[in-house]
């Protein structure tokens, strides 16, 4: 092996250790989700500039996990162009990204670059390429299956891309297991309940509510919380206690119900 390959493998694995290292002097920059507990655990919020892994089983928690990672790109992107890198059978099972879907979440289109790769290598060559560029805001890679090339070696070589340019990774990963990455943070996501619109619930959609589950936190706690995405202000929250609106109990009830009583005894 020749002087200059050790030199460059001697650099890539120094790069490898201060990323695996806990008290990496690297600090990414931080963007707060709005939900209270989830930005706590996440110590301000999602890392920016890093490699962030959200899993989903096939079905309906697909579709969930598309829209929570919509949400994380829609709030990491900073009005920068968002790339979203999609192998060809995952838009053959889920179908295509929804422009009007997208607008309805209160992101704007305008921004969004869909690119289909042929298969997993050309998508992580793909997003590889768009992580280098800097003037982008975000890169989604999303890969349907247990799909082997994405191994510790290529999530290596992702979260350097993004450390060396400030580019935010998400990789949506659909009907697969959790392997050990380099990723910032884990997330579980699943469809969890949502009410209908108080102004017409029967005509109207809620807000999307999901199940989301941390279970990876390079610095800090993992949790489990029930987040809502709200559309106007483009952040999660915690769902209101009280979704649907309450009748005001009377201010004379107190004094009437004894009366109402003889009455109906009465009769």
């Amino acid at each position: 092996m020749t002087g200059a390959r050790m030199s460059t493998l001697a650099t890539l694995r120094g790069s490898i250790e201060r990323i695996e290292t806990h008290g990496d002097a690297y600090m990414p920059g931080r963007v707060a989700l709005g939900h209270a507990d989830a930005d706590t655990a996440l110590q301000g919020g999602l890392a920016m500039g890093a490699m962030h892994e959200v899993f989903a089983e096939a079905g309906r928690q697909s579709a969930a996990a598309t829209g929570f990672v919509a949400g994380l790109a829609g709030r990491s992107a900073a009005r920068r162009p968002l790339v979203w890198v999609r192998q060809d059978f995952t838009e053959i099972e889920s179908g295509a990204l929804s422009m009007s879907g997208w607008a309805e979440l209160g992101l704007d289109p305008r921004v969004l670059v869909t690119v289909r790769a042929a298969d997993v290598d050309t998508a992580l060559r793909t997003a590889a390429d768009a992580l280098a560029c800097d003037a982008v805001g975000v890169v989604v890679l999303e890969v349907w299956g247990q799909a082997r090339q994405l191994d510790l070696v290529a999530s290596r070589k992702l979260t350097l891309a993004a450390q060396a340019s400030g580019v935010t990774g998400l990789v949506l990963r659909v009907a697969a297991e959790p392997s050990p990455s380099t990723a910032e943070t884990r997330w579980i996501v699943r469809a969890a309940h949502s009410p209908p619109a108080a102004a017409a619930p029967w005509s109207a959609w809620g807000a999307p509510v999901f199940d989301a589950q941390l279970v990876r936190n390079r610095h800090g706690p993992v949790g489990r919380w029930i987040m809502e995405w709200k559309c106007d202000e483009c952040l999660f929250n915690k769902p209101a206690a009280h979704p649907q609106p309450v009748a005001a109990a009377s201010a004379h009830r107190p004094y009437q119900t004894p009366v109402r009583a003889q009455q109906r005894r009465a009769g």
